[in-house]
């Protein structure tokens, strides 16, 4: 099928292959926020128990996205020095830290809690977006998260990149007289469009010619792969399909609860055609048991005898659910103490700590998988503010990441500590790797600096040290 030529081929074009994907993308929004149908139970069932017993949903799928997501922390983008810079000056090699201009940006676009949002929809639905655009300061371009419910972009499959983009929402009027209104933004290579929908269809209401040739939208994929570049949830169908099955048994225990977990009373020598309700209608054997009464009919007419049968246990609807989670959180790298399993022999510290590293890696990998996406919405940052112009520094970005594992800040500080007096790292960079903050690091950096101007061995000290730390080349003619 041949690409579009016009705007409005675009925008339609895109608008169908969006359409096609919204079902699948609104049922793993759905299952995420654990608001959809119950599934194994029978529609028989499910009639007669219609408001008495609501189904019970576990958040299994929010255990599978929210422990990844909660190790994705995105801190700043700094620019590294060129590899061949042995002998670069401290000036040079403070390029390491975080650059001042985008994080800027990125606080002023509210992008450090924005950017949460965009995590967990992708680890959910696959893929998120980070639109980038002019704002009304050419200092400050605006950046703004995107969710695929509302945008998709088209991947062109040579270039790897999004060939075309078109994002559409509604906004819901308050008065019951007027039809929401709904707009749309299209996203092409050297220009961003605006549109309304109207009696006559979509109508272009602006356009922004910025001619930088790329189109301002940046895709965030998780677990793509090579014939499927848009990505794919975190939900896979062997985890939902466990879910599925702790959620069935789950309710069936409340049932079972409902019916049985009280003493059931009998009465021998009536059926159930005896019983009536208020209005005089007959009752079903369910309405009858759900009553907590069973009739049984006897042979000797007017022979009635009542009866009360033990309580029974729940015990085997905990067991399944306890394999059923010990069999999710090995799906997901979890440990079974997440997924609510509980053993009398609590896991020791160490073996807590080994059992992370399976979520460590998968977090690690998000880490790599969702840096492009931030590295390619940072260079468009600056090409805005560069009228257009690529900065060749740009395309070194890096995007600093907290570090994934979890160690105790006392542990943290530990490394480090060693680290440093072994001469391995500088004290910047032990810094970063305690979990400060770039501003934080810059705010202790001066204070040093003002100690030691009252100390001047104390800055001769710390320079011999800092000197020591970086590797030196090694003199010529050594094998």
């Amino acid at each position: 099928m041949a690409l579009p030529t016009d705007d409005l081929g675009w925008l339609t074009w895109l608008a169908q292959r969006h359409d096609a994907r919204l079902p699948q993308l609104k049922e793993l929004n759905s299952l995420y926020e654990g608001t959809a149908p119950l599934h194994y139970l029978h529609p028989e069932i499910q009639r007669e128990l219609d408001g008495r017993i609501q189904p019970v949903s576990l958040g299994w799928p929010m255990l599978a996205v929210d422990p990844l997501e909660e190790r994705l922390d995105l801190l700043a983008f700094r620019y590294p020095e060129d590899d061949d810079l042995t002998d670069a000056s401290p000036e040079e090699l403070a390029s390491y830290a975080a650059d001042a201009n985008l994080l800027r940006v990125w606080r002023d676009n509210q992008m450090d809690a924005e950017v949460t949002m965009a995590h967990v929809d992708a680890l959910v639905m696959g893929r998120s977006y980070i639109s980038v655009g002019t704002g009304d300061d050419s200092d400050t371009p605006l950046v703004a998260v995107e969710s695929p419910l509302e945008m998709y972009a088209d991947i062109d499959p040579r270039t790897r990149v999004p060939r075309a983009a078109l994002r559409r929402w509604r906004e819901d009027q308050d008065s019951l007289a007027r039809l929401p209104e709904q707009y749309a933004t299209l996203y092409l290579p050297d220009r961003t469009v605006w549109y309304d929908q109207g009696p006559q269809g979509w109508r272009e209401t602006g356009r922004d010619e910025h001619g930088l040739g790329e189109v301002l939208v940046s895709p965030l994929v998780n677990r793509g792969r090579t014939a499927d570049r848009y990505g794919r949830s975190e939900l896979t169908p062997a985890m939902l399909s466990l879910s599925h099955a702790a959620n069935k048994i789950a309710t069936d225990m409340m049932v079972a609860a409902e019916f049985h977990a009280i003493p059931l009373r009998a009465i021998f020598g009536i059926g159930p055609e005896d019983l009536q309700d208020a209005d005089g209608n007959r009752q079903s054997a369910l309405q009858v048991i759900m009553g907590r009464l069973l009739t049984v009919p006897t042979e000797t007419a007017g022979d009635v005898k009542p009866h009360e049968f033990q309580a029974s246990s729940l015990a085997n609807f905990h067991d399944t659910l306890n394999q059923l989670a010990r069999l999710c959180a090995g799906l997901l790298g979890l440990d079974p103490s997440v997924m609510g399993y509980t053993t009398d022999n609590p896991a020791s510290a160490e073996a807590l700590k080994a059992r992370e590293v399976r979520l460590i890696r998968r977090a690690e990998r998000a880490q790599v998988a969702f840096g492009g996406g931030h590295r390619r919405a940072a260079r468009q940052v600056r090409r805005l503010q560069e009228g257009g112009q690529e900065d060749p520094r740009a395309k070194r970005i890096e995007v600093m990441w907290r570090d994934a594992a979890t160690p105790t800040r006392a542990q943290a500080a530990d490394a480090a500590t060693k680290l440093l007096t072994a001469g391995a790292i500088t004290k910047r960079q032990a810094r970063e790797d305690m979990g400060y903050t770039p501003g934080q690091i810059r705010r202790m950096e001066a204070e040093d600096q003002a100690a030691a101007e009252q100390d001047p061995v104390r800055l001769i000290a710390d320079d011999l040290a800092n000197r020591a730390s970086v590797p030196q080349p090694e003199p010529a003619g050594v094998a």
